[in-house]
């Protein structure tokens, strides 16, 4: 079974930093891409950054220029580095990961979210 474990959140104010990870575990061959999502309360799932294990990058427009996305492929980790926090940036952070097995099935999994919290 593969879980798929965020961390990171928290309450910061405007201008604060946060570093969010997500660890994925569990009996799989490799990782394609670990992507972050921001989830509203209505439960829709924005696009926030997503990067392949190779280490190609994609950036939605709120991101590009304060966010930055990482992976360690070693650790089936990624990490999300969230710079000049915003109010407008509070939400759930979810983290989905892409993963092969052995016999080159692919699936997707997800984790449970963890909360972003910006004041003003």
């Amino acid at each position: 079974q593969v879980q798929v474990r965020e961390s990171g959140g928290g309450l910061v104010q405007t201008g604060g930093s946060l570093r969010l990870s997500c660890a994925a575990s569990g009996d799989f061959s490799s990782i394609d891409v670990m992507v972050w999502y921001r989830q509203y309360p209505d439960n829709q799932r924005v696009l926030v950054a997503e990067i392949h294990s190779s280490g190609s990058t994609h950036y939605a427009d709120v991101a590009k220029g304060r966010f930055t996305i990482s992976i360690d492929n070693a650790e089936r980790s990624a990490f999300l580095q969230m710079n000049s926090l915003r109010p407008e940036d509070t939400g759930v952070y979810v983290c989905k990961t892409s993963v092969k097995f052995r016999d080159w099935r692919a699936f997707d999994y997800w984790g449970q979210g963890t909360q972003v919290t910006v004041s003003s």
